[in-house]
């Protein structure tokens, strides 16, 4: 047991120090900032332990509040730069919608068009959630026809149409995991997997796309329709 902790702790600091890393070309003030709110918590816990006269137990207390505050001010601009450098990339929501938590089935790329305006789809206690990157004008076709395609499998389902942007009615890929968190829970767990196993026998775009076995032909084009099949 002894020697499993000492392994894993070297790559919990090697994870720590990677992610200082990737922060810090993004935010290069990161590391003042969080030193300040350190220096700041612990000195303002021990200024308050001499004026009342327990320079010690304040010490002590200001020392894990500071190291608390640090952890959490450092976590919270690396989350800022993560998603900065997310912010633009195909398949973005899609990550994000992969780490959304537990009750949730995300299945990536359910539609696409020739343009690559993508959709994801969510599903979990708050129903269906399907997610669209790419220029909100073409992704409102697509979204509609895969409401109309869900609409001949699944009944009384609640179903929610989300464009990742940052234009008004859009939703930062930042706030989109909160967004989803925050939907109204309408569906029990057996249902929700009822609901799954439709829409796993309905396919999706990468299961019902039939691949070659062999090169491309020379001179094919994709079909024109804004979906592909």
């Amino acid at each position: 047991m002894a020697r499993q902790e000492s392994s894993e702790n070297p790559g919990r600091l090697k994870q720590i120090a990677l992610t200082y890393q990737m922060t810090k070309r993004v935010d290069s003030k990161v590391g003042l900032v969080v030193g300040a709110v350190g220096v700041v918590t612990f000195g303002v816990l021990l200024a308050i332990g001499f004026a009342i006269g327990h320079p010690v137990y304040l010490g002590l207390l200001g020392f894990l509040l500071a190291f608390l505050a640090m952890a959490i001010i450092f976590g919270r601009r690396a989350e800022r730069a993560a998603f900065g450098q997310m912010e633009g990339q195909p398949g973005a929501a899609a990550a994000v919608l992969e780490n959304v938590g537990r009750g949730w089935t995300v299945t990536p790329a359910v539609a696409m068009n020739r343009s690559q305006d993508v959709v994801h789809r969510a599903v979990g206690k708050a129903g269906i959630v399907l997610v669209g990157e790419g220029n909100p004008n073409r992704l409102k076709g697509l979204l509609a026809s895969e409401k109309k395609k869900m609409a001949r499998i699944v009944v009384d389902v609640p179903v929610h149409d989300v464009i990742v942007g940052e234009a008004e009615g859009q939703v930062e890929l930042k706030k989109l995991r909160t967004t989803l968190m925050k939907l109204p829970r309408v569906l029990p767990g057996n249902q929700v997997t009822i609901v799954n196993d439709r829409l796993r026998a309905m396919g999706d775009l990468m299961s019902n796309m039939p691949l070659p076995k062999g090169p491309m032909p020379k001179g094919m084009r994709m079909p024109r329709g804004g979906k592909m099949r």
